[in-house]
């Protein structure tokens, strides 16, 4: 756990870098921060969209702890936030302490970043960490099931796979269900409604090496463009990419069931 109390502080500190490839061995996770007035509606639409949305934890009212990593600050320890106020992101601090009320939720949900050291050991490239970017995430035509004033479209990372390995990446990322699990979709992007893999709506574009084929995942971006939507007045959420990196061991989260 040294290893990623040390990125941690180091976030705490200063340093605003995405968590890609850091802290190997132990699980990331997305931040939604809520008013508690607004949480059962996010509880039910996280309930409703597994796929992005995997449940790890969810935190007492105005608690900036959580038992991923108990030595955490939730409001310190991720290197970049975003703020939203009636729908729109109006911030993105490296530090939220200012934000933080007695009456806000946190719920802390499954990342992809998780399975890609399980990816790596079964010969799976992963081209965005080859090249030292963040993750390309796209929107999709997909919707996801409404809760109350949360509605909108499903996000999905992408990596590139050589054709042959495919099958492999997916069968890695099924043990991880916690951590969005299997692809939603290999192959071509216009089935999901993407244009253009070099202009992704979050994060950074990657480079495919010939033989690569396009595979995406849910994404725990999606809830941001939920609450988008909803126009709450206050949201507080990861920037995307830039996840808090836990205490738990990536492999703890194979069959997770969820927040205790």
């Amino acid at each position: 756990m040294a290893e990623a109390a040390g990125a941690r502080a180091r976030f705490r500190a200063g340093l605003r870098v995405p968590t890609a490839g850091w802290a190997a061995g132990f699980a990331q996770a997305n931040l939604i921060v809520l008013p508690q007035a607004a949480a059962g509606e996010f509880l039910l639409f996280a309930r409703r969209n597994p796929g992005p949305c995997p449940l790890l934890d969810v935190t007492e009212p105005g608690r900036a702890v959580t038992r991923l990593a108990p030595g955490a600050d939730l409001r310190t320890d991720l290197p970049a936030y975003r703020i939203w106020e009636h729908g729109r992101c109006v911030a993105e601090p490296g530090e939220i302490t200012g934000y933080w009320r007695d009456d806000l939720v946190a719920f802390l949900t499954g990342c992809s970043f998780t399975f890609e050291r399980a990816l790596l050991a079964a010969g799976v490239p992963v081209r965005h960490l080859e090249q030292g970017t963040n993750v390309p995430m796209f929107r999709t035509d997909r919707r996801c099931r409404p809760a109350g004033r949360l509605a909108g479209p499903l996000v999905v990372s992408m990596r590139p796979v050589p054709a042959g390995l495919v099958a492999t990446a997916a069968a890695v990322s099924a043990r991880y269900p916690a951590a969005h699990g299997a692809p939603v979709h290999a192959g071509d992007p216009g089935e999901l409604g993407i244009t253009d893999l070099s202009r992704p709506d979050f994060g950074d574009p990657v480079l495919s090496h010939a033989g690569d084929v396009p595979v995406f995942w849910a994404c725990g971006v999606t809830p941001q463009l939920a609450l988008a939507t909803a126009g709450l007045p206050l949201a507080i959420t990861h920037a995307p990419g830039h996840m808090l990196i836990t205490d738990v061991p990536d492999t703890d989260l194979t069959f997770a069931d969820g927040p205790a």
